[in-house]
């Protein structure tokens, strides 16, 4: 059998990061297992026509790996996932890359104080730490609506896109308007005889203060010292503010609504168009989304948003809640991600045989978003309750990163070769989040991918990102039990 030291799973942001960190801090016996046949995460799936990031590229980018020349404030995805191989090669990664190993099975040795990893085709591996970076939107969700297996075209999620299908002069459905819906539909729309967008509800967009770097700023950031850190600081403070209006001055969304009505109304002159496209719920409880062409391309004259439902779906199209039938030649689906199901598929199982998804019966939780009571040596990045509204995960994934760093610097210091939080922690810090949570906007009726069926949510973080890096800008001994063998 296989062993290191570290097993990380995915080779995303997270997996990446995690990997250049473990090398930067010379240490070398890790192992990045993907499912894929590269790596990338999210921006190595999504590479539907528009796809691109809504942080500005110098923040989605690792402070620990700074790229000075990206072409756009806001960079395509073709160029994030070129940053990420770049990242990979230049910081040695690709010898501990393991591309189509997917995890099916993961269990700890109690006795060993090892954790026994299993892939989807039986290869196994041993290590003592494990850390999961499997990221929180890369499972698509897919609406379960009558009739749907019987659609006789193409039909497929914004996350899969078929390249090889011919968009001209066709008839195309699109289900979903979220935050991947808004890039595509501008760019397939022009090329569609008919496009009929359908609406469940109705999403806030505001511009996009995009555009290209000119030659001059290439200049200054690469030439001048301090200019790229100054840019990433100013971009940082400009969007963790706005967190105050998530929080603690809802009346600050007041504005940000004025500015997003001024904008629709220049965009669409229909007015019964405008009463589609204005949400039901306070601005900031669903994701905001960012796009200069969204609306206007939704005035066009090909373009129709529907949103009275989807009745059912046969062989020729699809059915409105009204009983009309839409023509479709082709049916995709903008539907989002499973971004509740943490670790689903993977089979977890730790100390006394607990199986994690069992243990979170009642919702994903971890304290910190990190470590889980009777799972030692396991940390997570990009877990539970600490995604963002309104600012760069990757800040919060170094502030992860770092943690565990930390966590097992002590843990080898201590001479343990077990590290576990206790249990009385983990449940004060997510009663904390949980009540921190109802004070936000998320939580004022809408229903979101934020939250689970039930209602609660254990994606976001209910505080600012600087918050979440002071809690973890030392290891909290006293909060885990050590072991030896």
């Amino acid at each position: 059998m296989q062993a290191c030291t570290y097993l990380i799973i995915g080779a995303g942001f997270g997996g990446l990061g995690m990997g250049i960190r473990l090398k930067q801090s010379g240490q070398n016996d890790f192992a990045i297992w993907e499912k894929a046949g590269d790596l990338g995460g999210c921006w190595r799936d999504n590479v539907y026509p528009g796809a691109a990031c809504d942080v500005p590229s110098h923040l989605y980018s690792f402070s620990f790996a700074p790229k000075k020349d990206w072409t756009y404030k806001f960079a395509p995805q073709a160029e994030i996932l070129d940053y990420m191989r770049e990242c990979a090669t230049e910081h040695g990664l690709r010898p501990h890359l393991h591309f189509k190993h997917e995890v099916a099975l993961a269990e700890y040795d109690e006795a060993r104080h090892r954790w026994q990893i299993t892939s989807a085709d039986g290869t196994t591996i041993e290590a003592k730490y494990l850390i999961t970076a499997t990221g929180q939107l890369n499972r698509p969700a897919k609406p379960n609506l009558p009739g749907l297996s019987s659609f006789n075209g193409p039909i497929f999620h914004s996350a899969e896109w078929r390249h090889d299908i011919e968009l001209d002069h066709k008839n195309i459905a699109v289900v979903g308007t979220g935050a991947s819906a808004i890039q595509f539909v501008p760019e397939i729309a022009k090329h569609a005889k008919n496009l009929t967008l359908f609406q469940r509800s109705a999403p806030y967009v505001i511009p996009k203060p995009d555009r290209k770097y000119s030659a001059m700023e290439h200049w200054l950031l690469e030439k001048l010292p301090g200019a790229y850190v100054l840019s990433r600081l100013k971009t940082y403070l400009q969007y963790e503010s706005r967190f105050l209006g998530f929080r603690f001055l809802k009346q600050a969304m007041g504005f940000m609504s004025w500015s997003w009505r001024r904008f629709m109304h220049k965009e669409v002159d229909d007015k019964a168009l405008r009463t589609k496209l204005t949400p039901d719920y306070d601005m900031g409880c669903k994701r905001i989304l960012i796009a200069n062409n969204y609306y206007s391309t939704l005035a066009q004259a090909n373009v129709e948003v529907n949103n009275t439902g989807i009745a059912s779906i046969d062989e020729h199209g699809i059915v409105d809640g009204k009983g009309q039938h839409y023509p479709a030649d082709i049916i995709v689906l903008g539907t989002g991600f499973k971004a509740t199901d943490f670790l689903s598929p993977i089979r977890i199982k730790g100390r006394s045989g607990v199986i994690l998804n069992e243990a979170w019966e009642s919702g994903a939780e971890a304290y910190l978003g990190i470590n889980v009571h009777q799972f030692p040596n396991m940390f997570m990045l990009y877990g539970p309750n600490t995604n963002l509204g309104h600012n760069s995960i990757v800040y919060m994934l170094e502030s992860q990163i770092n943690y565990v760093l930390r966590a097992v610097a002590f843990a080898d210091k201590e001479h343990a070769s077990a590290i576990e939080v206790l249990a009385e922690p983990q449940r004060s810090f997510n009663s904390t989040i949980q009540h921190d949570l109802k004070e936000t906007v998320w939580n004022q009726g809408c229903t979101s991918w934020y939250q689970r069926d039930d209602g609660k949510n254990t994606v976001n973080w209910p505080g600012f990102t600087f918050q979440y890096r002071q809690l973890t800008k030392a290891f909290n001994a006293e909060n885990y039990d050590l072991s030896t063998l």
